[in-house]
C-alpha cells in the first residue's frame, strides 16, 4: 500500500506523526509540467498567426455567391464594380452551357461567361429579351440604369455589336431559357420559350441548342461536393444569430435551472432526465422528418424566392436531411429501449446524486462558476468562427486557362470580339490553406478541452476541501473556495491541465483521421474481403474508440489528483488510477450509473438546443434572401455541439463533485483500515449496500 495522503489532503496526522501546518490541501506547490504550458502558449500565437492569414486572404461572400467572368464575387463591392445588391450568378451564353455538360466537351462551366444579376431573367411570350454585359466603353449607361432597363441596352448597340450578338458573342445575349433562383444560380430549365426562340431565329441567330444537358450542366455544377460543402459553412456565418442563442444563452439557462432542480428534487431529476431525453430525441426526429418532406409541405428546397410551383429541383441537401432523418429514428429506438432497461439502476443514481446536491448546497459558488469558462469559450468561438470563415474561404482568384476552347467574346472596351482573355477565374486554394483550417480545428478543440480541463480541475480542488473538512470549523477551510482553487490552478498547475487537454485533443484527432481513412477505402470498395482481414477492420476501430473512452476518463480524475495533491499530470494520473483500481469493485457501477444519467441530462440540455434551433431557423429570414439557409443540418448540429459543451461546462459541477468525493472516499478508506472517516453518509449507504451486492453474486 502506497503511503498516506492524510498530511496532504487530510486534517490528521501524516506518516511521522507530526500535525501538519498546511491545513486542509496543501500549500507547499510547485509549478508542473511547464514545459506543457509554454508549448501551448506557442500554440495560441500561432493560432493568432493562422488567423490573421485568414483575415488577410479570405472573403466569407466567395461561400455563398459565385465568381463573374471578371474573377468579381458577386454581392460585394470591387475596385472598379459595384456588385453589391447583385448576388445572383448568370450564364450568359447558353450554348456554352450546354457545351461544358458534353462528356467530351472541351469547355468547363466555370470559362462560360458569367455576369451578376439582382434577379433571374425570364422570356417574354411577346418579344425577344435581352441580357447584356455590364455596361462599358461606348454604352454610357450608369449601372442603375442598366439594372432599370432589365440588363438590355440591345437598341444602343452599332451593328458590329448587333452581328457579334446573334452569334452569342455579345455583348447582348438573348433569353431563350428560363431561369430559377437556385443557391444565388440562375438554373437553366431545359424548356426553350417557343415565342423567343421563334423571334431569336427570324432576327437571324446562330443555332441555339436544346437538350436536359443545359439542366443537368449546372445542377451537376451546384450539387458538387466543393458547392455544398461551401454552402454549409456559409450557413453557420448566416445563422450566427440562432449560434448565440441555441448554442450559448438557452443552454446556458438550462445548465442553471437543471443544477438548481438537482439541489432541491434530486430524487425526481434522473426520471425527469430520462423522459425529458426521450421526449427531445422524438421532438428532433419529428423535425428531421419535416424537412425531409415525408410529413408535411416544408421539405428543404434548393430554390429562392416565388418560382413556378411545376419546378421542382432537388439537391444533396435534401438526400442528407433524409438520411439524418433515418439515423435519428434508429436512435431513437434505441434511446427508448436502453431507457427502459435502467428503470432498475435510476434508484441507485437517485442515491449517487444526492451526494452531489449536498455538495453544492454547501459550496454554492459552484453553480456560479462555470459562468467564467462559459464567458471565456464565448469570447474565443465568436473570434474563432470569424477566423474559420475566412480561412475557409481564402484563396487567389486567378483566370482559367481555356485553350483551343469557343469562349469568344465581344469587348466594349477593346471594341472587337477578343478570344485572348474570355476564360473564366476560379479560386485557387494551396495546400497550405487545407493544412492552416486543420490546424484551426484542432486548436478550437484543445482550446475546449482546455478550458474545461480548467473548470473541472477548479471544481475538484472546491470539492475536495469540502470533503477533507467534513464535521470541522475550521478557520483554515477557505471562506470562498473555489476562487482559492482558481488561484491554486492559475499559479501551479496549468501545464498540467494543457498535456492533459493536448492528449485527449491528439487522440481524437488521430481516430478522426483514420475513420475518415476507412471511410474513404470502404466508399472505394478497399474493405478487405477475407472475414479475418474485416474482423480487424473494425475491431480496430472499435479500440481506438475505447482508448479514447479511456483516455478521457483516466483525464477527468488525473485532475481531481492535481486538485488535492499538486502533482503533476502524470503521477496524478497515476495515484488516481490506483485508487480506482483497488476499489473498482466498490464503486464501479454507482459511478458509472451516475455517469450515464449526467450523460442524458447533457445530451437533454443539447437536444433542446437544436430543437430550438430548427424552430428558428424555420422563420422567414433563413427561408428567403440573402440570408437563406441552404439546409437546417450544420447550423442545428454546431447548437447540439455547442450546447453539449456549455452543459458539460455546468454538469462538471455534479460530475466532479461526485468524482472528486469517491476519490477521496477511497484514500480515507484506504488510510482508516477500509473505514471512511469523513465520508458523507449517504455516500456510505450507496457503496455498502452495492458492496453487499457485490459480494451476494459472487458468492451465488
Amino acid at each position: 500500500m502506497r503511503g498516506p495522503l492524510g498530511a496532504v489532503i487530510g486534517r490528521y496526522t501524516s506518516s511521522d506523526g507530526s500535525v501538519p501546518n498546511d491545513g486542509i490541501i496543501k500549500h507547499n506547490r510547485k509549478c508542473r509540467d511547464i514545459a506543457f504550458l509554454v508549448i501551448f502558449i506557442a500554440f495560441w500565437v500561432s493560432m493568432i498567426v493562422n488567423s490573421s492569414f485568414g483575415f488577410n486572404q479570405g472573403n466569407p461572400l466567395r461561400l455563398t455567391y459565385g465568381l463573374d467572368y471578371e474573377g468579381n464575387v458577386c454581392g460585394s463591392k470591387h475596385r472598379h464594380r459595384d456588385l453589391t445588391e447583385l448576388e445572383l450568378r448568370y450564364w450568359l451564353n447558353p450554348n456554352q452551357v450546354y457545351e461544358s455538360g458534353l462528356k467530351d466537351g472541351e469547355l468547363k462551366l466555370a470559362n462560360a461567361r458569367t455576369i451578376c444579376l439582382l434577379d433571374c431573367p425570364e422570356p417574354s411570350d411577346d418579344t425577344l429579351n435581352w441580357v447584356c454585359d455590364y455596361p462599358d466603353g461606348e454604352i454610357r449607361l450608369k449601372m442603375n440604369d442598366w439594372i432599370d432597363r432589365n440588363y438590355d441596352y440591345f437598341e444602343f448597340l452599332t451593328p458590329e455589336m448587333r452581328n457579334s450578338s446573334l452569334q452569342l458573342q455579345g455583348p447582348c445575349y438573348p433569353v431563350i431559357f428560363p431561369s430559377v433562383n437556385v443557391y444565388w444560380s440562375c438554373q437553366y430549365i431545359a424548356r426553350a420559350s417557343n415565342s423567343s426562340l421563334r423571334h431569336w431565329q427570324q432576327m437571324g441567330g446562330v443555332n441555339i441548342q436544346e437538350d436536359m444537358i443545359i439542366d443537368k450542366s449546372i445542377r451537376r455544377a451546384m450539387n458538387s461536393r466543393a458547392s455544398v460543402l461551401k454552402r454549409y459553412v456559409a450557413d453557420v456565418g448566416k445563422s450566427w444569430p440562432v449560434l448565440i442563442v441555441c448554442g450559448g444563452l438557452v443552454p446556458l439557462f438550462l445548465s442553471i435551472i437543471w443544477l438548481f432542480l438537482i439541489r432541491h428534487f434530486v430524487a425526481a431529476m434522473p426520471w425527469i432526465t430520462v423522459v425529458l431525453f426521450n421526449m427531445l430525441l422524438i421532438s428532433v426526429t419529428i423535425f428531421c422528418y419535416l424537412k425531409a418532406g415525408w410529413i408535411g409541405n416544408d421539405a428543404v428546397t434548393p430554390i429562392i424566392g416565388e418560382h413556378d410551383p411545376y419546378f421542382h429541383v432537388y439537391g444533396r441537401e435534401l438526400t442528407h436531411v433524409r438520411g439524418v432523418a433515418i439515423l435519428m429514428t434508429f436512435i431513437s429506438a434505441v434511446a427508448i429501449l436502453t431507457s427502459i432497461a435502467i428503470i432498475r439502476r435510476i434508484l441507485m443514481a437517485t442515491s449517487v446524486l444526492k451526494v452531489a446536491a449536498k455538495v453544492i448546497g454547501e459550496v454554492q459558488e459552484l453553480i456560479i462558476f462555470p459562468a467564467i469558462p462559459f464567458a471565456m469559450l464565448a469570447i474565443f468561438y465568436m473570434f474563432w468562427l470569424l477566423a474559420a470563415l475566412n480561412l475557409f474561404s481564402s484563396g487567389q482568384v486567378v483566370q482559367n486557362n481555356c485553350n483551343n476552347t469557343n469562349c469568344c467574346a465581344y469587348d466594349l472596351v477593346l471594341k472587337k470580339v477578343d478570344c485572348d482573355h474570355c476564360c473564366g477565374h476560379s479560386i485557387r486554394y494551396t495546400p497550405h490553406i487545407t493544412i492552416s483550417i486543420f490546424f484551426h480545428l484542432f486548436g478550437c478543440y484543445w482550446a475546449t478541452q482546455f478550458f474545461i480541463a480548467s473548470s473541472a480541475t477548479v471544481i475538484a480542488g472546491s470539492v475536495a476541501s469540502y470533503y477533507w473538512a467534513q464535521g470541522e470549523a475550521s478557520p483554515e477551510i477557505p471562506f470562498l473556495p473555489v476562487f482559492a482553487s482558481m488561484k491554486r490552478l492559475a499559479r501551479y498547475n496549468l501545464g498540467s491541465v494543457a498535456l492533459g487537454s493536448l492528449i485527449v485533443s491528439f487522440v481524437e484527432s488521430v481516430r478522426f483521421i483514420l475513420e475518415a481513412i476507412r471511410r474513404r477505402t470502404k466508399v472505394r470498395g478497399a474493405t478487405p474481403d477475407h472475414w479475418f482481414m474485416r474482423m480487424g477492420h473494425y475491431t480496430s476501430h472499435g479500440c481506438l474508440k475505447s482508448v479514447e473512452w479511456t483516455i478521457k476518463s483516466v483525464n477527468r480524475n488525473a485532475y481531481i489528483m492535481i486538485a488535492i495533491t499538486g502533482k503533476s499530470f502524470c503521477k496524478a494520473s497515476a495515484i488516481a488510477t490506483g485508487l480506482i483500481i483497488s476499489n473498482i469493485r466498490r464503486i464501479g457501477k454507482v459511478n458509472v450509473i451516475g455517469d450515464v444519467i449526467l450523460f442524458l441530462g447533457k445530451l437533454c440540455v443539447s437536444l433542446f438546443s437544436a430543437l430550438f434551433g430548427f424552430l428558428m431557423l424555420d422563420a422567414h429570414k433563413y427561408r428567403s434572401s440573402h440570408n437563406k439557409v441552404s439546409s437546417p443540418l450544420l447550423p442545428v448540429l454546431t447548437c447540439w455541439a455547442l450546447g453539449y459543451i456549455v452543459a458539460t461546462l455546468f454538469f462538471a459541477v455534479v460530475e466532479m463533485s461526485i468524482d472528486t468525493i469517491i476519490l477521496s472516499f477511497c484514500q480515507d478508506s484506504e488510510e482508516n483500515q477500509g473505514n471512511a472517516q469523513h465520508a458523507p453518509p449517504d455516500l456510505l449507504e450507496t457503496l455498502d449496500s452495492e458492496e453487499v451486492e457485490v459480494q451476494r453474486l459472487i458468492t451465488h
